[in-house]
């Protein structure tokens, strides 16, 4: 796709940067792009330097949709700002947080998508709730890189697919890293079909991606790379996302719980945005950083620690 079909809201032509790039410019500069540093992409507060972040998630991500945008002849531009932008949603503490805030909504007849919330937050609460107004194309990629409807654009697809290419082999990455999985605990069939090492993993996939599209003339893995990448996938599910003995999951759980009950019962402490209270709390809590979600529970609920008489 060379020409995006039109903004929300029109604007003129920019003479420099095509439609895509501008997207790509308005992302990597909006605060919530910033914010992801501070965000887990799987361990919470970790003691090393090297372990991903929800950042660092996105720009390995977005390296791989664009290798395979290249090397098809699509547009880079469009894989690269859907890419910047997929996550922008997301909650701190990764899929344990996304998780205890979808719980906690579900009570209340609401549903919580962090890949929905990133469309909120590129259309209406960045800048100060005028949002980015991005090109249809890259809005349509971010709301659909996961779940049951999926994008309208090759480019699209290509994130959905890398998406997960990138965080099933990084996050293996860092979880033998930290020493609660071991090289033998992996599953042995996706092993032997993709790689032992990380490095291998990606290459075959984006390999097999690349040339599977061409030979088809639609975006996809072959049905035995993609049937050991899904079953890698579930294995880390099992294992490491939603560990139910992890007690650091339970905590932070506990925080996104405890943080979203406080703030709908307290407007008046939260940054006024919406009239919806529910609507206004999610979007107060969802973009909280790790940091400052611990910081923000250790004020409302630990005793900071005086001498009582």
């Amino acid at each position: 796709m060379e020409r995006s079909a039109g903004r929300l809201r029109f604007e003129p032509p920019d003479g420099v940067r095509n439609d895509f790039q501008r997207d790509r410019d308005r992302i990597i500069h909006a605060k919530a792009f910033r914010r992801l540093m501070h965000k887990t992409q799987v361990f919470i507060s970790p003691d090393g330097d090297h372990y991903r972040t929800r950042l660092t998630h996105t720009l390995e991500m977005m390296q791989i949709s664009r290798t395979i945008a290249r090397s098809l002849g699509l547009n880079e531009d469009l894989a690269e700002a859907i890419s910047l932008g997929h996550d922008l949603g997301h909650t701190p503490f990764g899929h344990t947080g996304e998780a205890a805030l979808a719980q906690t909504l579900m009570s209340l007849g609401r549903t919580f998508r962090h890949n929905e919330h990133s469309l909120r937050v590129v259309d209406h609460l960045e800048r100060g709730g005028e949002g980015l107004n991005l090109t249809v194309e890259v809005r349509d990629g971010i709301r659909n890189h996961t779940g049951e409807v999926h994008p309208s654009t090759r480019e699209g697809e290509i994130v959905r697919i890398a998406d997960r290419i990138a965080y099933v082999n990084h996050d293996v990455d860092d979880a033998l890293r930290s020493g609660i999985i071991r090289m033998e605990d992996l599953p042995t069939g996706p092993i032997s079909t993709l790689g032992e090492q990380m490095s291998a993993r990606i290459n075959t996939l984006v390999r097999d991606m690349i040339l599977n599209s061409r030979a088809k003339g639609e975006i996809s893995l072959s049905s035995g790379v993609y049937e050991a990448l899904m079953e890698l996938r579930s294995w880390l599910f099992r294992n490491v996302y939603n560990d139910p003995g992890s007690r650091e999951n339970q905590k932070a759980a506990g925080v996104v719980t405890n943080l979203f009950e406080y703030y709908l019962e307290h407007p008046e402490e939260r940054a006024p945005g919406d009239s919806d209270p529910i609507t206004e709390t999610v979007d107060f809590v969802a973009g909280m950083t790790d940091r400052y979600a611990l910081a923000t529970y250790r004020r409302l609920f630990l005793p900071r620690g005086e001498t009582f008489a």
